[in-house]
């Protein structure tokens, strides 16, 4: 465990599959003296990839924490996964990093899924090194590489082993650049600051394998790496949720202000235990962490990655979502056993979204692609003596608004009382729900607002084209009413949902209603002879080709639905001599929303959970209002000027 003396940084080591992330990592512990022997993967005994399902596919799945120490550094180290289906895994770590250290194949390059975390690490501002590994294949390879990555990720990515360092530094700022030619030199402070705020990345060159470089990248981490500066009041960050062989439900978090101690209460009615530290496989306790440390507590309930503790603290809404959906077939095995196992897989990768239908007595995964699939499956049956398969997905599709809207929602049975005015607008793509208020005091009180904001954003709400999740939509408060005598708190639960609802109907009304689905963002490897049949199923497929191309190589974006089975095809017509890749690119308007919602058949007003219609009162008894007339019917006028 660190002392006070040596200065603490967590990594996050991460890279495409087979780019050699874990490799480094056993290089960087043996090279520190924290191995006695140098594990390697396709042994199946990295010190890292602990889980045996991990030894027999030679990947990683799940993420772990290692700690070493190097001079004056003491390093904890969170390996990820590298293949594109468990970037959900690596995205949890993110948010709890100081620096992350990307590795980069030399002879694979940049693939799809390299810009995909580069994105990622850019969206959580995480300064980043990065280690071009296997240089050993081809020494003539640094230059060339290091001209891709300034080209397709970022021109300040620097060859920190050049002896044009600090030129090279100066000409990303352009005030700094001036300086040093006054002086011929810069401060390493500034260096310092210049890689913690993302204007420069450090690249070092190597061969994990062979542990060539490493000793190098060591020295530049260490010299170039500083301690985040915390506050005394406690703070922490969960980013991941396991289950030991025991059984024992794990929360790992990492400490960002404060210290922990055994026997604190960090979340309601729920004491610390114990606290773990771990390294590979093996923990040790301890009497107190402090701030920068990550740990490990076992029994916690109620925990889930991305969670923050503490004041002012925002929850961590990860960006990477999956696109597929499977059917579980339990073959002979009991239903609600296989449901029981999956929900505790679940509590790991809430991205999982595990569903029971009871009316098709159905169970149904969300996942990223195949490989994903594979690995759930075999947990299943390792973890849980399970053995079951899932049925061909389902494409998830998302819905959103072309236009604006003032949606009203009224709830009035006898002794309830409730109306809520909302505006919605199209949001930016990607940026999920987002929700605001500007109801003014002297229109509903406090309370009565907080309990609408809060209520919309616990629950998940739905389009009415297809009946699928809601998305880049903001939903702003304008106003309602309440009364002193009749309103209770679930009340504005009814009544916001419904606004949501009434307003997305008037929408749909005037075809401003949009269906969306998955799109990937593919990379396509052929020979020039084949590059004319590529072409045409690209085409056929409703992809869309990137303006400039690489000769042999196609890239641009195509839909999930028409794609997500094409690599049976490019192995076949190619003879196994093309490569595709595949990453989820986000969400874009339907090719075919005319067919799918036709097929779908959604009624939106049979939806009585997401009812559209409002309840008012008259004579003593409710009575239901086609969401048609609630603007004849509402007791309050409209507050947008758009509506009036």
């Amino acid at each position: 465990m660190p002392i006070n003396s040596l200065k603490h940084i967590v990594t996050g080591i991460i890279a495409n599959v087979d780019a050699g992330k874990t490799t480094l990592s056993e290089a960087l512990l043996y090279q520190t003296g924290n191995l006695r022997n140098l594990g390697r993967v396709d042994n199946g005994n990295t010190f890292l990839d602990t889980d045996q399902l991990e030894k027999k596919r030679g990947i990683t799945i799940f993420s772990h924490q290692a700690n070493l120490e190097y001079n004056d550094l003491s390093l904890t180290i969170l390996d990820t996964p590298g293949h594109v289906d468990f970037i959900t895994q690596t995205e949890q770590v993110l948010s709890v990093l100081d620096y992350a250290i990307l590795v980069i194949s030399a002879t694979d390059g940049i693939t799809s899924h390299t810009r995909s975390l580069w994105n990622l690490l850019n969206h959580y501002h995480v300064p980043v090194f990065l280690f071009v590994n296997k240089i050993d294949i081809n020494t003539n390879m640094a230059s060339q590489i290091l001209s891709q990555l300034k080209s397709e990720l970022d021109e300040s990515i620097i060859d920190f082993s050049s002896d044009n360092l600090l030129e090279d530094v100066a000409m990303c700022d352009e005030s700094l650049f001036e300086d040093y030619l006054q002086t011929s030199t810069i401060p390493d402070e500034k260096i310092l600051s210049l890689i913690s705020d993302r204007v420069i990345f450090p690249c070092y060159f190597g061969s994990a394998l062979k542990l060539d470089g490493i000793d190098e990248f060591l020295q530049g981490f260490n010299h170039w790496t500083q301690e985040p500066h915390y506050s005394d009041n406690f703070q922490a960050k969960i980013f991941k949720i396991s289950h030991n062989d025991k059984g024992e439900r794990l929360t790992w978090l990492r400490i960002l202000g404060g210290s922990l101690k055994p026997r604190e209460e960090i979340l309601p009615e729920q004491k610390i235990s114990q606290i773990r530290v771990y390294n590979g496989e093996k923990f040790s306790t301890y009497p107190t962490v402090n701030a920068g440390q990550v740990c490990t507590i076992p029994g916690l309930i109620n925990t889930y990655p991305g969670l923050s503790i503490g004041e002012n603290q925002a929850d961590t809404i990860p960006t990477i979502t999956p696109v597929l959906s499977y059917a579980l077939d339990p073959n002979g095995s009991d239903i609600q056993t296989c449901l029981k196992a999956l929900h505790e897989l679940e509590d790991e990768d809430p991205k999982l979204h595990v569903t029971w239908s009871e009316h098709l007595q159905e169970i149904s995964v969300q996942i990223m692609g195949e490989i994903q699939l594979e690995i759930l499956e075999q947990i299943l049956l390792d973890r849980y003596n399970l053995n079951v398969t899932f049925t061909k997905g389902n494409i998830l599709y998302k819905e959103t608004i072309t236009n604006s809207i003032e949606g009203v929602g009224h709830f009035e049975p006898l002794r309830h009382y409730s109306e809520v005015h909302l505006l919605l607008e199209p949001g930016e793509r990607g940026s999920g729900l987002q929700f605001e208020n500007q109801c003014s005091l002297e229109v509903l009180d406090k309370n009565w607002q907080h309990q609408i904001i809060s209520n919309l954003k616990a629950k998940e709400h739905l389009g009415v084209l297809t009946g699928s999740p809601l998305t880049d939509v903001k939903i702003t408060l304008l106003g309602g009413k309440a009364s002193n005598v009749h309103t209770v708190g679930g009340d504005f639960r009814q009544a916001c949902s419904r606004a949501v609802r009434q307003g997305l109907m008037m929408l749909r009304e005037n075809n401003n209603c949009q269906l969306l689905e998955p799109w990937y963002r593919f990379r396509l490897k052929v020979d020039r002879t084949q590059i004319g049949r590529a072409i045409n199923d690209i085409q056929r497929m409703h992809g869309t080709l990137d303006e400039q191309q690489v000769e042999g190589i196609l890239t641009g974006i195509a839909p999930v639905s028409e794609m997500y089975n094409y690599a049976t095809n490019v192995r076949a017509y190619t003879h196994g001599n093309g490569t595709l890749e595949l990453e989820v690119a986000g969400y874009y308007p339907c090719h075919n929303s005319t067919d799918i919602v036709s097929q779908q058949n959604y009624d939106p007003v049979s939806d009585l959970e997401n009812t559209p219609q409002s309840v008012f009162c008259s004579h003593g008894a409710g009575y239901t209002v086609d969401w048609k007339d609630v603007p004849t019917t509402m007791h309050c006028e409209y507050f947008w000027n758009g509506m009036n």
